[in-house]
């Protein structure tokens, strides 16, 4: 994390580099703009900040709060395009569903197909196939607490995930409709990545939403800071 860190109108930059910045992604705020609604993520950050050039490399959900990545120039977008393709950014997500799921860890993998509205779903079939891994943790009440490593970016492919194993997020309005919350419980917790020969790690922990900050929630996260170092198997075309 930079020394960098600033905050404007609670759009939080948390490392500014010369190449790219990583900022915190409030829950509730579109990543375009919208209508109706005003300016987006992309926008206020641009806007806020005072930047010239900047370059989205990739989205995160309006439910969705936590780390993300921009560009400060066209070089460093290609880049990142780059890294990301080759599945070289490790990103890890932090869940909450008060829905027992059919595996409490493991793999979850299958093309994803359009849905009726705005949604997604999962098929068996395997031919450009979301994959993902996750571990979870009971947090009493019969909820759990999800960690989620993506190893593709498809649309809603961590919400589709979780819905797909019996356990859909809380507050989410596409997979979990009938779910009443103070915000959707999916965030992008973690990223690491080596950009120009250097290694870059960042953790940030959800500071907003009932269900994160239990004290059982908050002693599970804190284990989780350093969620590269956890026993993920390997995933390969066959598993």
């Amino acid at each position: 994390m930079s020394k960098n860190s600033t905050k404007k109108n609670d759009l939080t930059l948390i490392d500014e580099q010369s190449d790219f910045i990583i900022a915190i992604k409030p829950t509730g705020i579109s990543f375009h703009d919208e209508d109706v609604l005003g300016s987006g993520l992309f926008s206020e950050i641009k806007s806020q900040y005072g930047y010239s050039e900047l370059y989205p490399v990739h989205r995160l959900d309006k439910i969705t709060s936590g780390l993300i990545i921009f560009a400060r120039n066209k070089a460093t977008a290609i880049a990142f395009q780059q890294l990301f393709e080759q599945h070289k950014i490790q990103k890890f997500y932090l869940a909450v569903s008060d829905k027992k799921p059919n595996k409490k860890q493991g793999l979850i993998k299958g093309d994803m197909v359009k849905s009726r509205r705005s949604m997604w779903k999962l098929l068996r079939s395997q031919n450009n196939p979301a994959i993902s891994q996750f571990f979870s943790y009971s947090i009493g009440g019969g909820k759990r607490l999800f960690i989620i490593k993506p190893h593709s970016g498809k649309t809603h492919q961590i919400r589709v995930a979780l819905s797909s194993i019996g356990s859909p997020i809380i507050g989410d309005p596409n997979y979990y409709s009938n779910s009443q919350a103070d915000r959707g419980y999916l965030h992008a917790f973690a990223l690491q990545f080596t950009l120009n020969d250097t290694l870059y790690s960042y953790v940030n922990k959800p500071v907003f939403g009932n269900e994160f900050l239990t004290s059982v929630v908050s002693e599970n996260i804190a284990k989780l800071t350093q969620p590269w170092q956890l026993p993920w198997p390997p995933v390969t075309k066959n598993n």
